[in-house]
């Protein structure tokens, strides 16, 4: 099996933090949210990993380099033109059953089914209250008849989660042809739900598989809201307990990580290299190589090698930043 992870957006949401960094390299409890999803693919028979590529994805490359052994490709991704054309990218390279996963959520699913599964797509799903920021799934007698991207109404709950299994990738290349030779846009961009439409039309049979867990990464409000559910699931660790410090669970602190005088949680996830020191922090995200200094920190993210000195309150610094 191969699987195509689009990483090519800018994130602009996610900023001051993705002005340095690509958006999958943030820090969420204990790893980054592209780490979160690599560790998911560890239990499967993947051949090769394609990443599709954009703003600093040189970082993406590197990462993966110095952490992973598996067989991966690399195809950028110089204009934006939407979720489909990314993956139409890869074209050339797709033959045989193709897992695509977008990288701005972390979730928790049975992915060891598709090893079997007699279907020509799987299309994981969540059941939410209001459904209409998202796309969501029609189903009759168990098969998968319609994708309707950011729905209208709330007739129809469950919710993509951006995770789609396809036992053929070329069926899905010559769906994502097709609505390239039409110019069939959604909103001036190319959506996989278009393509997947295509499928359907063509007989395709898609079914629904729910997640046991899906949290969103694209915003400084949700990245924080996942490292709390992480940790709260058991993702917490301590490698580092500092000098007279109270740790408060859960909480990830990485190794090399300095302490003193400190007070460090609830819901606090540290990265290696940070240095905190007579302040008191919760509910943040410490980015790699960061110094807290004389200070209180809650609901905050803090940049690699940023520097927070006598600060009380909420902050989202990036990196290299100084504060006080």
């Amino acid at each position: 099996m191969q699987v195509v992870l689009p990483v090519a957006g800018f994130g602009s949401r996610m900023r001051p933090q993705t002005w340095s960094k690509p958006k999958p390299l943030l820090h969420v409890a204990g790893n980054t949210v592209l780490g979160h999803t690599l560790d998911k693919l560890a239990d499967l028979r993947v051949d090769e990993v394609i990443f599709i590529t954009g703003w600093l994805g040189e970082q993406i490359q590197e990462w993966v380099q110095q952490r992973y052994a598996f067989k991966a490709r690399y195809v950028v991704q110089d204009r934006l033109e939407g979720q489909a054309h990314a993956i139409y990218l890869a074209r050339e390279h797709l033959s045989g059953p193709c897992l695509v996963i977008f990288v701005d959520t972390v979730f928790e699913g049975n992915l060891a089914m598709l090893e079997t599964a007699p279907m020509d797509g799987v299309v994981y799903v969540q059941e939410v209250d209001d459904p209409r920021d998202f796309g969501v799934v029609v189903e009759e007698n168990g098969r998968i008849v319609r994708y309707i991207e950011k729905p209208d109404t709330l007739d129809n709950r469950k919710t993509t989660v951006g995770v789609f299994w396809f036992r053929n990738g070329q069926e899905l290349v010559s769906a994502i042809d097709w609505l390239l030779d039409k110019d069939l846009r959604t909103k001036g961009e190319f959506y996989l739900a278009d393509a997947i439409n295509v499928m359907l039309s063509r007989g395709s049979h898609f079914v629904s598989e729910p997640v046991t867990l899906w949290e969103d990464c694209g915003q400084p409000e949700t990245i924080l809201k996942t490292n709390r559910t992480l940790l709260d699931r058991g993702r917490g660790r301590v490698e580092a307990p500092g000098h007279n410090c109270v740790i408060i669970p859960p909480v990830y602190v990485a190794p090399g990580v300095e302490m003193e005088n400190a007070i460090i949680g609830p819901h606090v996830s540290i990265d290696e290299g940070a240095r905190i020191v007579s302040s008191v922090v919760r509910d943040s995200i410490i980015e790699r190589d960061a110094r807290i200094l004389d200070s209180r920190l809650e609901g905050s993210l803090i940049g690699r090698k940023a520097t927070v000195r006598g600060y009380a309150g909420q902050l989202n610094v990036g990196d290299n930043s100084i504060v006080g």
